[in-house]
């Protein structure tokens, strides 16, 4: 089956959860080739499998294909499993409607499908990056539904989801709480100053900003949005394959600073380890 007929077989079942973006009304599935609008705004399932609900350009955000893939390499070898992991078990155990938000090229929402083994899970993941949503499509599809979309103006009708989840990506609470059932739950991941703090110590030298890293101000927000909510610590130490010491540095963004050193193959061997510390705020 191809991905476009995939992606409306997913609209099919589970097409409700969908809303258009531009006037928050039901989508109808058109001929398995698009989905239109009670207002009559209409997107088509491209060859990949994805809906670009983005008007005009695409946005650009410096993840480009070559980037993706790295990421892609480092998270199948379970640089994020722990996270999803932790993820998981603060998500009801029977079928959930749930969307990823930065999904990037997909992997960690891939895991988490796999993880939970629930054929009637409505799974979504989008990002802005048309060469991440590209890539994810390249995943096993069947339960997954991928798109290019906005934050700010989210794809999903109000109060229809069970779960908001984002690993390391910018948020938007108003929207996330227009989207999510009563009872809904947010789960965002943050990184902490240690977060690949072996990467970090090798790319800048002392007393640089990029150096250090604090969020506690991201942390702030979202406690202020949410009073009730949670802080989860979640640290490991995870072992990196020679092969992939490249594509850990190639993945991040911290060698976009204008001070980072270009690695030589030394200090990539200092990179067997790395130290994985984050912060799952839960409400």
């Amino acid at each position: 089956m191809k991905k476009r007929e995939l992606a409306a077989q997913w609209v099919a079942k589970h097409g409700e959860m969908l809303a258009c973006p531009i006037c928050q009304t039901t989508f109808t599935l058109v001929e398995n080739q698009s989905i239109r609008c009670a207002n009559g705004h209409q997107w088509d399932f491209n060859r990949a499998g994805f809906v670009h609900f983005l008007q005009g350009s695409t946005a650009q955000n410096g993840y480009d294909q070559a980037m993706l893939a790295a990421r892609r390499r480092v998270l199948t070898a379970g640089l994020f499993k722990p996270m999803v992991e932790a993820v998981n078990t603060y998500l009801p155990d029977k079928p959930i409607r749930l969307i990823d938000v930065g999904t990037g090229e997909g992997t960690p929402l891939a895991q988490l499908e796999a993880l939970r083994n629930q054929a009637d899970d409505a799974l979504a993941g989008f990002d802005i990056s048309k060469a991440g949503v590209n890539l994810a499509t390249q995943l096993d599809p069947t339960n997954l539904f991928f798109c290019v979309a906005d934050l700010r103006r989210l794809p999903f009708q109000t109060a229809s989801l069970d779960a908001v989840i984002e690993l390391f990506s910018p948020a938007d609470y108003d929207e996330f709480d227009r989207v999510l059932k009563p009872g809904g739950r947010v789960l965002k991941i943050i990184p902490t100053g240690d977060y690949l703090r072996e990467l970090r110590n090798l790319l800048y030298p002392a007393g640089d900003q990029h150096r250090n890293y604090d969020n506690h101000l991201v942390k702030e927000r979202f406690l202020r949005r949410y009073p009730n909510g949670t802080v989860i610590p979640i640290n490991y130490r995870f072992k990196l394959a020679p092969e992939l010491r490249q594509d850990l540095v190639a993945m991040s963004p911290l060698h976009w600073g204008k001070q980072a050193r270009q690695l030589q193959d030394d200090d990539l061997a200092a990179l067997a380890e790395v130290t994985v510390a984050v912060e799952l705020l839960k409400a």
